[in-house]
């Protein structure tokens, strides 16, 4: 397709295309498009009412000061360090949000896309995944791109030639990554544990950050492990490499690693333009139960911020402040366990604050997956295995990987009130 001349990057050509009032779709992960949403912020000094509708973020989120807002399902990734009054998080599983941007439930005036520059075709491609930008910018008034010459021709996100795209600039640099980070010992040992759980043939659904990537990394001695995952992270194409991630024992998509989005640096961008068996898809289709049950030994791995002694899990919230979100958890964590020979596994340190404060906790302070649906919690000290137990005995378990400075108050608290208060 035909693109328009990128412009001069300034706030002052970016006002020209907004209304007061939009409301703009922003691409996420590595997808996002750092110029914009940098000119976005510039933007909202011009008075003008506008609401940034976002996923997980990598960059910095400006703008709340001068009375931009943001909107989303859950504080999600640089989201948790925007001010709460600037920040609306709409309580929905994100194949729910994401299915109302596709129907249009939520209303998207504005669509902000990354996209690779036109090959010697003529086509442009999305790349990072997030399919669900095209249904949006199908609807949307003005598509704003920033053009990134380090985005991949991935499957699955050629722009279609009937989407135009209004306005273009370009990308200052290459594409953002999650931040690294050393493992720490405790992330070590929970990988350990993670990938004694994990059989040979299993297909992996892995978050981003330090933990997931150091448990991918302990899966490298597997063999024929297959994806299918909302996410792409270096990790993940690391293990691609290492041959032990082949797809061959999918019962669907067999060969392919199937995700929603990538979230990495040039090295799995390197990687993707060389694989063509990575394929995007949308989240109505790897979020979906009956896709994520016809998989067998499908392997859901998740963290959170903190579980209690009936497998309550919480990853929302941290000390009254939002930190996270529901995300795809509940519904990778319902697939998984529908799945044959499948696990949903939460790993998490025992403790935060420098082990001041225990993770492994009496009641949590806000419910992400209900008890009903806990399956296998990891920490550093071990594993709980708690479908199909009782009370009683989840607590038990519970409290057997908490630290060892913890254990003694949650088993008075589970001796003095919370039998009767469970119960």
């Amino acid at each position: 397709m035909e693109l328009p001349d990128p412009a001069t990057a300034t706030s002052a050509h970016l006002v020209r295309w907004l209304r007061d009032g939009d409301r703009i779709l922003v691409g996420q992960g590595s997808g996002e498009p750092a110029v914009l949403m940098r000119l976005l912020a510039e933007a909202a000094a011009e008075r003008l009412r506008l609401t940034a509708i976002i996923g997980a973020s990598l960059g910095p989120l400006g703008g709340a000061e001068r009375g931009l807002m943001y909107e989303s399902c859950g504080a999600l990734g640089t989201a948790a360090q925007l001010p709460e009054a600037a920040l609306t998080v709409l309580p929905l599983h994100y194949s729910q949000f994401i299915g109302r941007i596709v129907d249009g439930r939520v209303p998207c005036d504005v669509v902000f896309v990354q996209l690779s520059p036109p090959d010697d075709q003529g086509r442009v491609f999305l790349g990072m995944g997030d399919l669900h930008l095209i249904d949006a910018a199908r609807r949307a008034r003005v598509v704003c791109a920033e053009i990134n010459p380090y985005t991949p021709h991935l499957p699955g996100t050629l722009w279609p030639d009937d989407v135009p795209v209004h306005v273009t600039v370009t990308a200052a640099g290459a594409p953002m990554a999650p931040a690294g980070g050393a493992p720490t010992a405790e992330d070590r040992a929970i990988a350990a544990h993670v990938a004694g759980l994990v059989p040979d043939r299993a297909v992996l659904q892995l978050g981003i950050g330090r933990l997931p990537d150091t448990i991918a990394r302990a899966l490298k001695g597997h063999r024929d492990l297959g994806l299918h995952s909302g996410t792409l992270t270096d990790a993940i194409a690391a293990l691609i490499q290492s041959g032990a991630l082949t797809n061959a024992a999918k019962e669907s998509d067999a060969g392919l690693s199937v995700t929603g989005v990538i979230f990495g640096g040039v090295e799995i961008l390197d990687h993707v333009r060389q694989d063509r068996a990575i394929e995007a898809r949308p989240a109505a289709y790897t979020h979906a139960a009956a896709n994520i049950t016809r998989l067998s030994r499908f392997h859901a791995i998740n963290s959170a911020v903190e579980v209690d002694l009936t497998g309550q899990i919480n990853a929302e919230s941290a000390g009254g402040r939002r930190v996270g979100g529901t995300g795809g958890q509940v519904d990778f964590t319902r697939g998984a366990q529908g799945s044959r020979g499948g696990r949903a596994i939460v790993a998490l340190p025992s403790t935060a604050r420098g082990g001041a404060v225990s993770r492994i906790v009496p009641r949590v302070s806000q419910v992400t997956i209900a008890r009903s649906d806990a399956d296998t919690v990891v920490t550093e000290w071990g594993v709980a295995e708690l479908a199909g137990c009782p009370l009683e005995e989840r607590a038990r378990r519970m409290i057997d990987i908490a630290a060892p400075q913890a254990r003694e108050d949650l088993s008075r608290y589970w001796h003095d009130e919370g039998r009767a208060r469970h119960g």
